[in-house]
């Protein structure tokens, strides 16, 4: 059977923050949708909690919302290099701010290569 849960799903590197409340920790994505990001970590949050991430884009566009953490797989932070999703797959619930710049990287990313040139 074809795996359907890499459909939609880009890899892509972002520093992001996150953190109970607050953006406490630092970390990066390892792939993300339009519905959800894989946050690489070793700190990961309790499965069912709510986080605020804030997602750097780039210099200028910042995207702030709050997610669902929906899985965890919790290494030492030695490790984290050596195990394949280490840290925390989480469902995005609501955007407070940068929707729009979230919503337009998606299409950007699933757009094929050749259309980019």
């Amino acid at each position: 059977m074809a795996e359907k849960r890499n459909l939609g799903r880009h890899r892509k590197r972002f520093s992001l923050r996150f953190g109970d409340g607050e953006h406490s920790r630092k970390a990066f994505t390892e792939d993300i949708s339009t519905t959800g990001i894989f946050i690489k970590t070793a700190y990961v949050c309790k499965v069912g909690s709510v986080i605020a991430v804030e997602l750097e884009l780039d210099a200028v566009r910042t995207v702030e919302m709050e997610a669902r953490v929906m899985w965890a797989k919790k290494v030492p932070p030695q490790m984290i290099h050596l195990v394949k999703k280490s840290g925390m797959g989480v469902r995005i619930i609501r955007f407070v701010r940068g929707e729009s710049d979230y919503g337009l990287l998606c299409e950007e990313l699933s757009l094929p290569y050749a259309e980019l040139l």
